[in-house]
């Protein structure tokens, strides 16, 4: 089964382009310079930059490491994961075992389907001992199939598992992972295929080899005492949740601390706890005998301190002393204890308001960031899947640029962004309290017409919330009506002091956005538009048009012949050229419940379907809290200005990065 990669549509294998949608399904397209290169291909021929999914692979010889694992885990988890979990003959070709005589070269494949080609050499698997792992870095050639273990996890979820058929089945490596999909958010790595055959074990994850590590930050001096106070915090809610799978010891491994995007805490891979206890090098020997208690957690950080020849400042210092005394014996108590250093390294709280308007050039984003909020240790993982978790806002961040575009003479479009930010941040309570109103208009009218009345909406527009936005709530539908028919209003009055008529009457169009923590509201009047980028659904268009063509489909009429009207792009609505009777705008009121990119654009850059064209190229990379907004809005009117041009061409990107809640969640679940 082939995942389509623009709107995830399943296709047969045999399909060149999705049924769906149209995308093709053969190719790839780099993400630097959108040139179309093979599914296979690690690096792009065009501009040399890395397309290919690189995985990290550990394989390893089954014996006391999955009975361990097994161990102690519970019955639920045997029930949920059976060890001779298989596919139907239907689903998968069977594997071909891995020699264990002869190594294996750069270019071989771990698999008989040829789909993961190694990166690295792969030494001969009978030269290992029992339980011994080895890792190395492969590429997947076939990234849009449905993956081996995604097709056994199905099959076990329908029944359809076959247990006479027990050649290829869900290795016990993987299941840590499978049980801890719904915690990636504080750092767990996320899998993406496993199987085995006869006693080998083979997992892929996500290859994080090349993420920073933690303790090069803690070496920095740059890095302060409440950034270090924050890490440890989040370790505790790591060891509390790998406590549930067993794999305890993936937090003293030092070369296993690893810093996501936002320099948040994530783990490189999972270790399972043996009965041995074999700790990293860098911790006392004489660990190995010491029960997995939070005791150990003091044993890491002083690693950290020494390792990176850092000093120990006092609040801490008398912590892990007390760690070492037996003093703090519980998760709960140790994170109290953390929450008291951090009050007191703490400085005020800030509110940053930040006003830009910017007609013409670059607004400078906004960038306000948190890393991890979440402070519950005892949900169960169980849980995760069947819950609506309630979202916190953790990064807001905004660019606009306009352009006069390549054949007019003078640029009718405006745009403003105001945003206000209140932070507080604890590492059991980093909480963000953001506003932003954003609003652009395409106007109309020629010069001083179109540009004057854009202007004067986007003036009008943040005057009117200055003074009718004071509460931590987003406006009413009531309020963003009046605010628009004040601005239509402004704009008339011009009119009919200046006495214009027909075409000479200037107007504008309008997008406008309220953003208020995880809730927002559109409204819009015109053909501006609003597009919403998120991971699981895409590009979205959340305005309708208001014109001809979208008035007569609403009728009912077909849209191949609504479309067929001459003045089918006509405008049925703007603000300014009537009275405010005749303006009703559009209103919807929007949750953010995962990581998403805004755009709101102009026609100058949304004509000729030119975002649903290029959308993975151009505004997917951006949901990335690492990817430049500023050269991102850049792009975008190059790409406008390069396929279309022929008008003004304004966009204004709000990226807004949200995560779970979990004290909330804790509250819904009591």
């Amino acid at each position: 089964m082939l995942i389509c990669p623009q709107c995830n549509f399943e296709n047969p294998n045999t399909n060149k382009f999705c049924q769906n949608c149209g995308a093709s399904l053969t190719q790839k397209v780099c993400p630097e310079c959108s040139t179309y290169v093979a599914l296979n291909a690690q690096r792009c021929d065009n501009c040399g930059a890395e397309c290919g999914t690189v995985l990290w692979a550990i394989i390893t010889q089954e014996g006391t490491l999955a009975a361990e694992e097994n161990r102690g885990n519970g019955e639920d988890r045997e029930a949920i994961f059976s060890s001779s979990s298989s596919l139907s003959s239907s689903s998968s070709s069977s594997l071909s075992p891995l020699p264990s005589t002869s190594p294996l070269p750069v270019g071989s494949y771990l698999d008989a389907q040829q789909r993961y080609q190694l990166l690295e050499p792969l030494p001969a698997l009978g030269e290992i001992a029992a339980n011994t792992e080895v890792c190395v870095r492969v590429l997947d050639c076939q990234p849009y199939q449905l993956s081996l273990l995604e097709v056994m996890l199905a099959n076990e979820q329908q029944g359809l598992a076959t247990p006479s058929m027990g050649e290829q089945r869900i290795p016990s490596l993987a299941k840590p992972y499978i049980a801890l999909q719904s915690w990636c958010h504080l750092g767990i790595p996320l899998i993406h295929d496993a199987w085995q055959h006869e006693n080998i074990q083979v997992i892929l994850i996500e290859d994080r080899s090349n993420w920073q590590k933690l303790l090069e930050l803690w070496q920095e001096d740059t890095t302060s005492s409440l950034q270090i106070v924050n890490f440890f915090y989040q370790m505790t809610q790591l060891w509390a949740v790998l406590e549930t799978v067993k794999c305890r010891q993936s937090l003293w491994e030092l070369e296993n601390l690893r810093l996501d995007e936002d320099l948040s805490l994530a783990l490189q891979r999972l270790y399972v706890e043996l009965p041995s206890n074999p700790l990293a090098a860098d911790l006392s020997e004489d660990l190995e005998a010491q029960p997995f208690t939070v005791q150990i957690l003091g044993r890491v950080w002083q690693a950290l301190f020494r390792q990176s020849q850092r000093t120990q400042f006092g609040s801490i210092l008398h912590l892990i002393g007390e760690l070492e005394l037996g003093k703090i014996q519980t998760l709960v108590e140790l994170q109290s204890r953390l929450e008291v250093i951090a009050s007191e390294l703490q400085s005020n709280s800030t509110s940053v308001p930040m006003t830009r308007t910017m007609p013409y050039s670059n607004a400078t984003p906004t960038v306000l960031q948190l890393d991890e909020p979440e402070d519950d240790t005892e949900l169960k993982t169980d849980d995760m899947p069947t819950l609506v978790l309630p979202m916190q806002l953790v990064s807001l961040e905004n660019a606009g640029l306009t352009d006069v575009g390549r054949q007019r003479d003078h640029n009718e479009d405006y745009f403003g962004i105001e945003t206000k930010i209140h932070k507080i941040e604890l590492p059991n309570s980093r909480t963000l309290q953001a506003r932003g109103l954003y609003v652009l208009c395409d106007g109309m009218g020629g010069h001083a017409g179109g540009e004057v009345a854009s202007a004067l909406a986007v003036s009008s527009l943040q005057q009117y919330f200055q003074t009718h936005w004071i509460s931590d709530q987003l406006p009413t539908e009531d309020d963003i009506r009046e605010a628009i028919r004040q601005a239509n209003q402004a704009i008339f009055d011009v009119n009919q002091q200046d006495s214009r008529s027909g075409v000479g009457r200037m107007g504008t169009t309008l997008i406008m956005v309220l953003i208020q923590d995880t809730h927002a509201v559109v409204a819009h009047v015109g053909d501006s538009r609003l597009y919403r980028v998120t991971p699981k659904r895409g590009l979205e268009q959340i305005t309708v048009d208001h014109e001809v063509g979208q008035r007569e489909i609403s009728r009912g009429v077909e849209p191949s012949v609504a479309y067929s009207r001459p003045d089918a792009y006509q405008l049925t609505q703007a603000l300014g050229p009537r009275d405010e009777h005749l303006i009703i705008p559009d209103v919807q009121f929007l949750e953010i419940n995962e990581d998403s990119l805004f755009v709101l654009a102009s026609d100058g850059l949304s004509d000729n379907d030119l975002l649903r064209i290029h959308w993975q190229t151009h505004l997917a990379p951006l949901l990335s809290s690492s990817a430049n907004l500023e050269s991102g809005v850049q792009a975008l009117i190059d790409l406008a200005n390069h396929y279309n041009g022929h008008d003004n061409i304004t966009a204004v990107l709000i990226r807004a990065r949200v995560r779970p809640n979990l004290e909330q969640q804790q509250s819904v679940l009591d």
